[in-house]
């Protein structure tokens, strides 16, 4: 399986060029950053695993991904979730009901521990026991694993760049734990700049210094307006996200990738002010932005957007 070397888009924003990085376009069982991330397992003999052991949410791209990956390598998918909607249940939709189909087995834990600790402290051991081999891994791909698949990432992204005969870019993207800006910046010699998606600018920085202690390696964190609760629903979200699909015919998810447009739009906007007033732009480095995909989970957010729409009118 071939998961690299994607095109790259050349889009026009509020009269800004953005480069469009389209890892959406992989597999579609491993699109975007999942792909990168799992790469590593992908080229593993896992003949002699039976079981992978995940978490997460119910509904998270790496879920599907994982049952993807499981099934391929003939062996189970464990899934630890903290909770399941029973309307999710009854009526099984999104990366959930994907996983369901690949043979997944998604497990709430019942236990005062958090999720992790009852994988490490419980599930773990539990397994050692019965002689079964398993492979931890951790929410979302956050782990040491993840860098061989995004450095190959990063070599193309150079690559790119050396055939435009850029010099210096940026390189942005939403980030959830980080995971894929860390090991980009690591191995780029450009900037990386994320935007905390998932529990604020402290929370991805502490997943930086998880992943890599060394602060210069870490990307650069976009400060937004306000913070935003992830998986909540925001109309500015929504409408960024149509006006992208509609003036650019590519389709982005609406769990990330509208948090980091509507910080593009704001850098853009206040630089056509600056350049209305006669002044020089800010920062005159062609932008790449990283489409990671995950598109899987828009089957289930669309018709929550479009209830809320609905509410609003």
């Amino acid at each position: 399986m071939q998961l690299r070397n994607t095109p790259v888009d050349e889009i026009e924003f509020l009269g800004h060029q953005v480069y469009v990085k389209r890892d959406d376009l992989l597999d579609v069982a491993f699109t975007g950053n999942k792909a990168r991330k799992f790469y590593h397992f992908l080229q593993q003999d896992l003949s002699q695993v039976d079981i992978l052991v995940g978490h997460g949410s119910a509904q998270a791209n790496s879920l599907y991904s994982l049952s993807v990956l499981a099934k391929l390598k003939q062996c189970q998918l464990h899934y630890y979730v903290d909770h399941l909607p029973q309307y999710l249940t009854d009526n099984p939709q999104g990366n959930y009901r994907a996983a369901l189909e690949q043979g997944a087995k998604i497990i709430v834990v019942d236990s005062e521990l958090t999720v992790i600790e009852h994988i490490q402290q419980q599930v773990l051991p539990a397994l050692v026991a019965q002689s079964l081999r398993a492979v931890f891994i951790p929410e979302g791909g956050r782990c040491q694993y993840a860098e061989t698949g995004l450095k190959i990432l990063a070599d193309e992204i150079m690559a790119w760049a050396e055939a435009k005969a850029y010099s210096d870019i940026r390189v942005v993207l939403p980030a959830g734990t980080g995971t894929t800006a860390l090991f980009l910046q690591k191995h780029l010699p450009f900037e990386v700049q994320a935007c905390a998606c998932v529990g604020g600018d402290g929370y991805l920085k502490q997943q930086f210094l998880e992943l890599c202690a060394d602060e210069s390696l870490h990307p650069t964190i976009i400060a937004t307006e306000k913070k935003y609760h992830f998986g909540k629903l925001y109309l500015p979200f929504y409408h960024i996200w149509t006006e992208l699909k509609q003036t650019t015919n590519i389709e982005f998810d609406l769990l990330y990738d509208p948090l980091a447009w509507l910080c593009l739009q704001r850098e853009f906007i206040a630089d056509n002010t600056n350049i209305a007033a006669g002044l020089e732009s800010t920062d005159k480095r062609p932008i790449l932005y990283i489409h990671q995909g995950g598109l899987q989970g828009n089957e289930t957010m669309i018709p929550r957007y479009l209830r809320k729409l609905a509410l609003v009118r």
